[in-house]
C-alpha cells in the first residue's frame, strides 16, 4: 500500500512539473513571436521567406550545440569547450577531404568519432578524477583552439566536395516538406490526446475539449505556415531537418529512458541519486560524450555551409549554446530543462542576431542586448525557484 502511494506521488509530481514546463514553453514561444513582430515593424525584410529561411539555417548550429548542452547543464555541469570542438572537428573534416582526398562518408564517420572521443576524454577527467567541469572544459577550449591553429597552419582549408556541401546547403523537395508537416501535425494530435487521457486517468484537471482543440489547431496552423513559407523560397533547409530529428531523439532519451531520468535526478540532488543506486560517474561520462558528438555534428553542418574550415570557426559558440539553454528554461542550478526549450532559445538568439544585423546596429549593441537577455533569463529562473520553495 505504501509503495502504491509513493508511486502515485511521483506521478503527480511529474505532471505538476510538466505543467510548469508548459507554461514556460508557451511564454518563450510568445516572446519569440513578439521579437519577430518587433523586427518586422522596424525592417521590411525580416519576415520575408528568404530571410526566415536564412534565419533557421543560422540557428541550426547553435540549436545542435544547445541540444547536447541541455543534459550537461541539467546534470549540474557546464561545457565551455563546445565551440573549440566545433572548430577542431570541422578542421579535421576539411583536412581529410581537401588535403587527403577522402570521400564524404568516411570523413563524416571519423569526424563524429573524434567528437565523441574528445567528449570521452573530458568526461573521464570530470567523472573519474573529480576535476570541476568548468576547469576541464575551459582548458579544453584553449587546447582545442590551439590544435586547430596548428593542424590548419593558420590557413583556410577549402573547398569541400559537393556531396559534403549538400549537408548544410540542401533543401527538401516541396512534396517532402509538406508531407513531413502533415506527419508532424498527426503526431502532435495523437500525443496530445494520449496525454489528456493520462491526466484524466490520474485525476488531474484538464481543459475543455474545445480549448484543447483550439490549441492543437493553432499549432497545426503554425506548422503548416512554417512549411508553406519555407517552400515559398526553396524548401525546408536540410540543417533544420537535422535539428528536428536530433531534438526528437534527445527528447526521447531525456524523458523516456532510465539514463535520461538519471541525469535529471543527478542534477536535482546528486547525493540522493547516489544513494538510490544511480551510477553518477558513468552517466556524467556519457553526457560529455554526447556533448562532444553534438559538437561534431554542428561542425559538419557549419563546415558544409561555409564550404571551408577556418581558425575562427566555432568561436564563442559555447556562449550562444549556454544562452540558448538558459533562455529556453534550463536552470543553471541543475535538475530542470527541456530540449524543445533549448531549441526555442537558439531561435531567439538567432532572431536577435538577424534582426539587429538587418537594422545595421553596431556589433557592440548586439553583445549588450544578448548579454542583458541572458542575465534576465537567469534572474527569472532564480525568482521562480524561490517562489516554488
Amino acid at each position: 500500500m505504501k509503495a502504491e502511494v509513493t508511486s502515485e506521488k511521483i506521478i503527480r509530481r511529474k505532471w505538476q512539473l510538466f505543467g510548469n514546463l508548459n507554461v514556460r514553453t508557451y511564454t518563450m514561444i510568445f516572446a519569440l513571436l513578439a521579437i519577430w513582430i518587433f523586427f518586422s515593424l522596424l525592417t521590411d525584410t525580416f519576415l520575408t521567406p528568404r530571410n526566415l529561411s536564412n534565419l533557421f539555417i543560422q540557428m541550426s548550429v547553435t540549436a545542435i550545440l544547445a541540444i547536447g548542452m541541455v543534459l550537461i547543464i541539467v546534470a549540474g555541469h557546464i561545457d565551455l569547450s563546445v565551440g573549440s570542438i566545433v572548430g577542431v572537428t570541422g578542421g579535421v573534416a576539411a583536412i581529410l577531404q581537401v588535403w587527403y582526398g577522402m570521400d564524404t562518408v568516411p570523413v563524416l564517420i571519423l569526424t563524429l568519432a573524434l567528437g565523441a572521443l574528445i567528449g570521452l576524454l573530458q568526461g573521464w577527467i570530470v567523472a573519474y578524477h573529480a576535476v570541476p567541469a568548468f576547469i576541464v572544459t575551459l582548458g579544453g577550449m584553449m587546447v582545442f583552439r590551439g590544435i586547430l591553429m596548428g593542424i590548419t597552419k593558420g590557413t583556410t582549408v577549402a573547398p569541400m566536395e559537393e556531396s559534403f556541401k549538400l549537408i548544410g546547403n540542401a533543401y527538401l523537395p516541396f512534396a517532402v516538406g509538406y508531407g513531413l508537416a502533415a506527419l508532424a501535425i498527426v503526431w502532435m494530435i495523437v500525443t496530445a490526446l494520449r496525454r489528456r487521457k493520462a491526466r484524466i486517468q490520474y485525476g488531474f484537471t484538464v481543459p475543455s475539449m474545445a480549448a484543447e482543440a483550439g490549441k492543437l489547431a493553432l499549432f497545426a496552423v503554425l506548422i503548416g505556415l512554417f512549411s508553406f513559407v519555407m517552400n515559398y523560397y526553396k524548401g525546408i533547409p536540410f540543417p533544420i531537418l537535422i535539428v528536428v530529428l536530433l531534438g526528437l531523439l534527445f527528447t526521447f532519451i531525456a524523458n523516456k529512458t532510465p539514463f535520461g531520468r538519471s541525469i535529471y535526478a543527478i542534477g536535482g540532488n546528486s547525493e540522493a541519486a547516489r544513494l538510490s543506486g544511480i551510477n553518477i560517474r558513468r552517466n556524467t561520462l556519457m553526457i560529455f560524450v554526447l556533448s562532444g558528438l553534438m559538437s561534431a555534428v554542428a561542425a559538419i553542418v557549419l563546415t558544409s555551409r561555409l564550404d571551408s574550415a577556418t581558425i575562427s570557426a566555432g568561436q564563442n559558440y559555447e556562449l550562444d549554446a549556454i544562452a540558448a539553454c538558459v533562455i529556453g528554461g534550463t536552470s543553471l542550478m541543475g535538475g530542470s530543462g527541456t530540449i524543445f526549450g533549448a531549441i526555442i532559445g537558439a531561435l531567439v538568439m538567432a532572431s536577435l542576431d538577424n534582426g539587429m544585423s538587418l537594422m545595421n546596429l553596431d556589433s557592440f549593441w548586439q553583445y549588450i542586448v544578448k548579454g542583458s537577455i541572458l542575465v534576465l533569463a537567469v534572474w527569472v529562473d532564480i525568482r521562480s525557484r524561490q517562489r516554488r520553495a
